[in-house]
């Protein structure tokens, strides 16, 4: 498995000078799912790491949480094929998904289980993300865009922890070519 600190990962603009994090490698497939363990471990490198949101100035913490969160969340577990494979790589890319992330929307928690690690409610913040396509010849054709939902819970110690990733969408209008993109 790849250290985190040797990652492939890039911030570009789109046309519309939108933000979109390119992970260049595929480093976790599987024919039939994801092992989700692996996913786990690899998140583990991150924990007691922080990282600024540019557009609010907010500091996000991973916690020791987030590994387990994240790979074994009720979500987590409805997502297969293209969707399951995207946020099991997205991983690699958290700290960059922090850092773009924008339109945050604050919701009071509402549960009692989450009252000491939500005490003070939830952010939800949006990112997008592309993965490569690659094609037979083991060349990348182009990339694929998704947009996704970041979740932060405002803990009892008053610090924002990324909880997990959710409502992973393919933005299918916004397929573009390894030629299209520019750092």
């Amino acid at each position: 498995m790849e250290e985190v600190n040797k990652r492939n990962v890039s911030v570009i603009k789109d046309v519309d000078g939108n933000n979109i994090v390119v992970i260049n490698d595929i480093i976790f497939k599987g024919k039939r799912g994801i092992c989700w363990e692996d996913v786990e471990e690899y998140l583990r490198n991150y924990v007691g790491d922080f990282y600024t949101i540019a557009e609010s100035n907010e500091i996000v913490y991973i916690g020791a949480d987030l590994p387990d969160e994240y790979a074994h969340s009720g979500y987590t577990l409805i997502l297969k094929g293209t969707n399951e494979k995207a946020k099991a790589n997205a991983a690699q890319g958290l700290p960059e998904l922090i850092s773009t992330a924008t339109n945050m929307e604050y919701t009071e928690n509402t549960k009692a289980k989450h009252m000491k690690d939500a005490k003070f409610g939830w952010y939800k913040y949006e990112s997008r993300f592309a993965l490569p396509v690659f094609g037979t010849d083991g060349q990348v054709e182009r990339y694929n865009v998704f947009h996704v939902a970041m979740i932060l819970r405002h803990a009892q110690d008053g610090k924002k922890y990324l909880y997990d990733i959710m409502n992973i969408k393919k933005e299918t209008s916004d397929l573009f070519q390894s030629s299209d993109l520019t750092q």
